[in-house]
C-alpha cells in the first residue's frame, strides 16, 4: 500500500540530499523535478500517487536539489549531484526522466555520465537559453526579491498552465500563494539563476543511449520550440501536444503512459 513510498536524508561528503523512494521493481527509475519554490520533503505519498503508473516495474528516486548550494551554481554541477547520489547509492544504469529544470540537469548527467543512464526522457525543457525563458526566469526573480510573492505564484501558474485550466481553479488562487510560498528565498532565486546556465545544445551529440522528448507547444516557460529543438537535434523520438503548455506533465491524462511506453520498449 502506498506504493513503498519512503523519506530520507542522504549525507553524502560535505552535504546532504532529500531522497524519496518509492515503488517494488527490480529495475531504476530516476526522476528529475523542475525548479520550484517548495522542496520534495513531505511530498512522498503525493509523487508516489502523481507517478504510481511506475511503481511495479521500478524503484523510483527522486532527489532534491543538496542543501549547501552556492550563489553561482549551474544545472551541470546539479547534474553531477545527482551523479554522486547515484554513485554513492549504488544505482547503474537507470532509466531517466527529467522535467522542466530536471530535463536540463538530466541531459548533462547523460552526457558526462553515460555509464549511469539507460533510457532518456526530456520533458518541457530546453537545451539552450531563448527569449522566452530569460524573460520568465528574469520576471520570478524580480518579483521573489521584491517580496511580491501573490504575483510571483500567480504568475507561475498562468505561465505552467493553460488558460482553462487556470479558470477552472482560479478559486483556489489565495491558498496557493499560502502553500507555494517560497520557504527560503536565497535558494529559489538562485536555483531560479541556474535555469539560464544550460548550454547543452552544442553536447547533445554526446548522448549515447534512447531518448524521448515530449513538450507542449503552448509553453510559456521554455517555449514549445524548445523541445522540438532537442528532437531534431538528436533525430530522436518525440511527442508535442499542441494545445498544452508547460504543466502538460499534469494536464495529460496520457503523459505519463506515454513515458511509461518508451521505457518498457
Amino acid at each position: 500500500m502506498f506504493w513503498n513510498a519512503k523519506e530520507q536524508v542522504l549525507n553524502i561528503q560535505d552535504t546532504q540530499m532529500n531522497c524519496i523512494t518509492f515503488g517494488n521493481g527490480e529495475r531504476s527509475l530516476i526522476m528529475i523535478q523542475g525548479h520550484s519554490t517548495r522542496s520534495i520533503k513531505g511530498a512522498s505519498l503525493s509523487l508516489a500517487y502523481m507517478y504510481r503508473i511506475f511503481a511495479r516495474d521500478y524503484k523510483v528516486y527522486l532527489f532534491d536539489r543538496r542543501e549547501n548550494i552556492g550563489e553561482d551554481i549551474t544545472v551541470r554541477e546539479l547534474a553531477s549531484d545527482i551523479a554522486m547520489a547515484m554513485d554513492f547509492l549504488e544505482i547503474q544504469s537507470a532509466d531517466v526522466f527529467g522535467v522542466s529544470q530536471g530535463g536540463m540537469i538530466a541531459q548533462y548527467l547523460a552526457i558526462d555520465r553515460p555509464d549511469l543512464v539507460n533510457k532518456l526522457v526530456l520533458a518541457v525543457t530546453l537545451s539552450k537559453n531563448n527569449e522566452t525563458v530569460e524573460t520568465v526566469i528574469s520576471d520570478w526573480i524580480r518579483m521573489t526579491e521584491q517580496n511580491d510573492i501573490k504575483n510571483l505564484v500567480k504568475d507561475m501558474a498562468e505561465k505552467m498552465y493553460t488558460d482553462s485550466y487556470v479558470r477552472k481553479y482560479k478559486y483556489f488562487m489565495p491558498l496557493l500563494t499560502i502553500l507555494q510560498k517560497p520557504k527560503n528565498v536565497p535558494r529559489f532565486i538562485t536555483l531560479a539563476k541556474a535555469c539560464l546556465t544550460c548550454n547543452a545544445y552544442d553536447e547533445l551529440d554526446k548522448i549515447q543511449c534512447p531518448v524521448f522528448v515530449i513538450g507542449g507547444m503552448q509553453d510559456k516557460i521554455t517555449g514549445g520550440e524548445a523541445s522540438m529543438e532537442i528532437a531534431e537535434k538528436l533525430g530522436c523520438k518525440s511527442f508535442i501536444y499542441d494545445d498544452l503548455g508547460h504543466a502538460a506533465y499534469e494536464e495529460a491524462k496520457d503523459f505519463n503512459q506515454r513515458v511509461y511506453d518508451f521505457f518498457m520498449i
